[in-house]
């Protein structure tokens, strides 16, 4: 997305803000060849940090940049524990989620908004899966080229994605080839958020394997040191972790 979210697009916001004030809130998922589904309850994005999404989230280091936050699930693990972390989404309601919840420094941007005058950064977190919000093998690289301009040098990104290819749902192998019968990567689904009667535009999201991440982040100015984690010049990017495929991931 190139903007932040209108208030009457802004599903995914409405359904924190539904949880928060108690009135539940479950996110429907539409995909573009009309393949429907019920993601999760909005209370996963409230919930404390599974052990595993916890340990990942603790080899953050220095100044964060928490990458379309949510509630602040992450955000706020690494504010408790210290660390100065930026919160960055394209939901107006989710920002007013976080800071309701405490969340110090929090604010309403996109991928392509992230620019030098938020400072610079030693750690970019993309956690739940939220490399995905890259949307595009293209898009991709070209966030990870500009993301340079924002950190320091022995810089790290951790991020999720889910491996398509762990799928043998028949209805996602069907999408994955016809995406590359179009040219386009396996793992890039074209998909919207409903809730209520809101309803986000058109987006791409982005799942990969770890060999397609190795090419997505060559010549981006990352490069590996050793398995899941790069590093070019003095920068690395570590692949936090490959989590089961689900429903709607392709």
């Amino acid at each position: 997305m190139k903007r932040p979210l209108s208030p009457e697009q802004d599903a995914f916001g409405h359904a924190l803000l539904d949880y928060l004030e108690g009135r539940g809130g479950v996110e429907l998922i539409e995909r573009s060849d009309g393949y429907l589904d019920v993601s999760a309850d909005a209370e996963v994005y409230f919930a404390e940090p599974t052990q595993l999404q916890a340990n990942i989230a603790e080899r953050a280091v220095g100044r964060v940049l928490d990458v379309g936050c949510g509630a602040g699930r992450y955000a706020l693990f690494l504010q408790q524990r210290g660390r100065e972390v930026v919160a960055i989404d394209a939901s107006p309601l989710a920002v007013e989620v976080c800071r309701r919840r405490g969340l110090r420094d929090v604010r309403l941007l996109t991928l392509e908004q992230i620019d030098a005058t938020l400072g610079r950064f030693d750690t970019v977190l993309m956690l739940g899966n939220n490399f995905g919000l890259t949307g595009s093998r293209r898009a991709a690289k070209r966030f990870l080229k500009r993301l340079r301009q924002v950190v320091t040098p022995g810089a790290r990104i951790l991020a999720q994605t889910l491996d398509p290819y762990q799928s043998e749902n028949p209805d996602h192998l069907v999408y994955q080839a016809h995406n590359r019968s179009k040219g386009r990567m396996s793992g890039q689904i074209r998909m919207r958020v409903r809730y209520r009667a809101y309803r986000t535009p058109w987006f791409d999201y982005l799942f990969v394997s770890r060999e397609e991440l190795e090419e997505i982040v060559h010549d981006t100015g990352w490069a590996p040191t050793r398995a899941g984690r790069y590093r070019p010049a003095r920068r690395k990017f570590k692949l936090a972790s490959h989590v089961p495929h689900s429903a709607t991931s392709s």
